[in-house]
């Protein structure tokens, strides 16, 4: 044998024997991917044959460095990070890493680099259809379009992922931090998410959960649309535009969170019907702790809202919703329902705690001797002509409240509590602590 051949032969021997090593890790469970070109036999392959060589059931480790992308999937193995040094890179083209295999874990990476093609829908992890049960664990997903798609996968976990979009981008040009679409059973928990246009944003879907995330510095915090029996639970939302949106949906339940210093609005109802509203918080001064709109049989119990230009703004022919037991604290205007029906807002001698009701408990039941009716003809004439609030101070306006408080016959209509609550429930009055 030639010198020629010999050489030969010892190099594809060590390529043979490096691929050899590698799969005998595979059969082990791991496979050591290294962030560059390795030298032969030394048992590393780069991200791209890694995936090739892969079988079902193992585990890529994925070395410090950075490894190029874009990469698909198509095997059901672990992606794993050594450490979040190690950072798959896109190309700027189209989705970094794509997930069309069922039983995927993707832990501990790094994701950049996405494409900033809204319509091809270009993102940091982009799980499809044949993402079965999916894992998303403990990745910062970085400076890409969308940061996390989950396109119709079912039973996909997303928890814990620091994942931050585009700022060099106009609010309306940057993608979601988590998106959703007929995502059947998806959980999205405990995620840090920043910069986007949505937190989380969900669509056609049913029975997700979005339970323990924060979400900062975005247009919503949460936005729901065409998504049923779902939950939202134990979120922060702080220095959005809006908070929680629930548009067009049912059956959701909306729990124990916190809008902090949100723009506009805390809570919005927009055709949303049969959602419990229970324990939350919205402080910090939006125009509108809540928005109803067109909304019905919803109950909105043990909530606080707080220092909002207008407590709640309840409009469009929203019927047969419960409010109780909730706090009303220091908003510039509590109430804003203008409408010749009556509305009763207590639930089986239990109203809501209105900062601005002067009224006297004589038999301490806890609860006010006189109703609280904060919609009165003065209210609803500044409404509609904001310029008569010059004349707010005026002997004419006093006599007018004087008028109604003497003959109740003279409202208009529209909010009553007849069981107003003389105290802020004791679960609501740890969010007016000076701490918060």
């Amino acid at each position: 044998m030639s010198m020629v051949a010999r050489k030969f032969m010892m190099i594809l021997s060590g390529l043979l024997g490096g691929v050899v090593m590698a799969m005998g890790n595979a059969g082990a469970g791991v496979i050591e991917v290294g962030a560059h070109p390795v030298i032969a036999g030394s048992g590393q392959l780069v991200l791209q044959d890694a995936l090739r060589h892969a079988k079902d059931g193992d585990t890529l480790r994925l070395l410090p460095g950075v490894h190029h992308g874009p990469v698909t999937i198509t095997k059901s193995i672990s992606l794993v990070g050594a450490t979040t040094d190690a950072v798959i890179k896109g190309n700027g083209v189209g989705s970094v890493v794509t997930v069309k295999a069922s039983d995927v874990l993707i832990e501990g990476l790094t994701v950049t680099g996405s494409g900033l093609l809204l319509e091809t829908q270009d993102t940091g992890i982009f799980l499809s259809k044949e993402a079965r049960n999916a894992k998303i664990l403990e990745n910062r997903v970085l400076d890409n379009l969308i940061g996390i798609y989950v396109w119709g996968a079912k039973n996909a976990l997303v928890k814990g992922n620091k994942i931050e979009g585009r700022r060099d981008l106009r609010v309306n040009e940057r993608g979601n931090g988590v998106q959703l679409w007929n995502a059947t059973g998806s959980r999205v928990e405990g995620n840090h998410i920043r910069y986007g246009r949505d937190g989380i944003f969900v669509t056609t879907s049913k029975k997700n959960s979005f339970t323990g995330n924060v979400m900062e510095d975005l247009r919503f915090a949460v936005h729901y649309m065409y998504t049923n029996s779902s939950s939202v639970r134990g979120n922060i939302s702080r220095r959005n535009h809006l908070g929680f949106a629930i548009m067009f949906s049912k059956k959701i339940d909306v729990e124990n969170n916190l809008s902090q210093f949100d723009r506009d609005r805390g809570i919005l109802f927009n055709y949303a019907n049969q959602v419990r509203v229970r324990g939350n918080a919205v402080i910090g001064g939006p125009k509108k702790c809540v928005f109803i709109y067109n909304s019905n049989k919803n109950e909105i119990s043990g909530n606080l809202f707080s220092r909002c230009a207008i407590g709640i703004h309840f409009t469009g022919g929203s019927e047969r919703n419960q409010l109780y037991g909730n706090a009303f604290v220091e908003n510039r205007t509590q109430v804003k329902y203008v409408g010749s029906r009556w509305v009763e807002w207590s639930h089986k001698g239990t109203g809501n705690y209105w900062s601005d009701h002067t009224a006297f408990d004589l038999n301490r039941d806890g609860v006010a001797d006189a109703a609280y009716r904060p919609n009165d003809l003065t209210d609803q004439i500044l409404w509609r002509f904001p310029a008569a609030k010059l004349l707010t101070n005026s002997p004419a306006i006093q006599v007018l409240k004087w008028a109604q408080s003497s003959f109740p016959a003279l409202h208009p209509g529209g909010v009553v509590d007849s069981a107003p609550l003389m105290t802020v429930p004791g679960n609501l009055a740890k969010h007016l602590e000076p701490s918060s």
